[in-house]
Parts: C-alpha cells; structure tokens; sequence
C-alpha cells in the first residue's frame, strides 16, 4: 500500500462535500501538473491519502481511499490530463496543521514541507504513521 497527500481549497471542495459524495467517491479532477498527475499514474486501488485543506485551515482533514484507477480527467480538453477517484474514509479528530507538521523534525522531508504548491504528493509510510499519531488517527488501514 501507498500512501499520498491530496491537497484541496475546502471554500472549493472540502473534505464534507467529499463525505456528502458517499461510497461512490469523487473524481479528483482539475489537476494539471505532470508531476501530481503522475503521482495519481501510480496509485493502486486502496491507496490511503490524507486530504489536506489548503489556502484556508492549512491542515490534513481528513482520510481518503483511492477508489478508481488513473482514468481521462472529465474537467480536461486534453487526453493527457488524468485523475483519480477518491472517497471519504475517516475525519482526523485533531487535523494536525501545517505549522505542527512543519516544527516536527521527523516530518522534516516531507514533501508538503519542502514542495507545499504540489497538489497530490506522495507521503512515506513513517510520514504517513507520524501524522496519524498527531492527528488521533490510528495509521493501520
């Protein structure tokens, strides 16, 4: 299992419109960067993510499930724009923001650290296990 970050402004899409979206999920369109389409090139179905809001609460909200391989982006004009679908799996009780996530030095290689515009970035396992502990989520799938 792979483990990846999906960043989203929440006055756009939040993670409680993506709950609102159900079992069914929701195609994680708009995304136009080779390196973050790539990233979505390689996720495997169940495949968890954290679903950070950026721009306004700048924190890891909630937990996401790959749930539809890389397909044809619906938004794009463009064959070479792809994307994934995603669904709402579990709130983080306590969304550690980006400020903790930045002044915790096990965290310090992180790429929402070191690349923060990147919009669907891989994230390690022991990044993954560390932002479960100080969010209150347990990391196990």
């Amino acid at each position: 299992m792979n483990y990846w970050l999906f960043k989203s402004e929440p006055d756009v899409f939040s993670f409680d419109d993506l709950k609102a979206k159900g079992q069914k999920g929701q195609e994680w369109d708009g995304v136009r960067n080779y390196q973050a389409r790539n990233n979505m090139r390689a996720m495997q179905i169940g495949d968890l993510g954290f679903f950070y809001h950026s721009n306004i609460g700048l924190c890891a909200a909630g937990i996401v499930e790959v749930c539809a391989l890389a397909h044809p982006d619906s938004t794009a004009d463009n064959p070479t724009w792809e994307c994934v679908d995603v669904r709402a799996v579990r709130d983080v009780p306590n969304p550690p923001t980006l400020e903790q996530i930045k002044a915790n030095p096990k965290l310090s290689k992180m790429v929402l650290v070191n690349n923060s515009r990147l919009s669907v970035q891989p994230v390690t396992p022991d990044e993954w296990k560390e932002v479960c502990r100080m969010g209150g989520v347990d990391p196990a799938p």
